[in-house]
């Protein structure tokens, strides 16, 4: 089992910036992809960025140019800096952990708010 959690969010105004961190622990596959989502009220879960173990990284249109993920491997941990947020980036960010052995985890979620 992979265990995932999540930490950083919180309440901050149109184009400030936040850094979520995810910390991972338990049976990790060394040929992974971690990546951050996000599920706004009454909408489905959406793919922000990913991360592969090789550091191959992928954006969602609209956050490109603004947010970085970035992992440490050694740490077993994955970042997600945020700059120049804006209130439609307000949501519930989880951590996800996918393997080769078909291995799925998610993390509770962190709150993000921005207010304009």
């Amino acid at each position: 089992q992979v265990q995932l959690v999540e930490s950083g969010g919180g309440l901050v105004q149109a184009g400030g910036s936040l850094r979520l961190s995810c910390a991972a622990s338990g049976s990790l596959f060394s040929f992974n992809t971690m990546g951050w989502y996000r599920q706004a009220p009454g909408q489905q879960r959406e793919l922000v960025a990913t991360i592969t173990s090789g550091k191959t990284t992928n954006y969602a249109d609209s956050v490109k140019g603004r947010f970085t993920i970035s992992g440490d491997n050694a740490k077993k941990m994955v970042y997600l800096q945020m700059n120049s947020l804006k209130p439609e980036d307000t949501a519930v960010y989880y951590c996800n952990y996918n393997d080769l052995r078909a291995t799925t985890a998610w993390g509770q979620g962190t709150q993000v708010t921005v207010s304009s």
